[in-house]
């Protein structure tokens, strides 16, 4: 039966419904800004209402977050080249603030801003969503090695800022 462009597929609306907090989560994470994950989402969203018939039976978070993080690497890469000589945002000079010895969440959020966007990912996916490496590697598209590589590099640069963080991963403390 074909369906009207105001008509929805009752499958596809609850699936948005039961997984869009989760994945305007994982899409903020990305990109640390609200508008922009919000907008990614929307991208995500639509993109896999196109496709819905041949992803449904299948894996479509993996689906969905596989735009979502492809697309956030995009748009930081062009909002990259339409910003010339701007600079990172930086922590504040003075040490964090911390709550029972716990990272603070701003503190958190901003070290993640001061990652490439494909280390930001990386982090997210493996330590935020406890994915092993090789779905981190399928969602990101890219080999287990430069999962590895990236996530290595990544909490290196978030010890630097961070030096009391501590990330769990599925094999362990890191």
């Amino acid at each position: 039966m074909h369906r009207g462009p105001a008509e929805v597929d009752e499958d596809f609306a609850e699936y948005v419904r039961a997984r869009q907090q989760r994945l305007l989560r994982a899409a903020y994470l990305v990109c640390g800004d609200e508008h922009l994950a919000q907008d990614l989402l929307q991208g995500a969203l639509i993109k896999l209402a196109l496709n819905w018939p041949k992803v449904r039976d299948g894996h479509p978070d993996a689906y969905v977050r596989r735009i979502l993080y492809r697309d956030a690497v995009s748009a930081w890469r062009r909002r990259r080249r339409e910003v010339v000589g701007g600079d990172a945002p930086l922590l504040a000079a003075t040490a964090p603030e911390r709550v029972e010895g716990r990272i603070d969440r701003v503190d958190l959020m901003r070290a993640l801003a001061q990652l490439a966007p494909r280390q930001r990912a990386v982090v997210v996916l493996r330590y935020f969503e406890d994915r092993s490496e090789r779905e981190t590697a399928e969602v990101l598209g890219v080999s287990q090695g430069t999962v590895k590589s990236q996530a290595h590099d990544a909490l290196r640069r978030l010890r630097e800022i961070l030096p009391d963080l501590s990330l769990e991963t599925p094999g362990g403390v890191r």
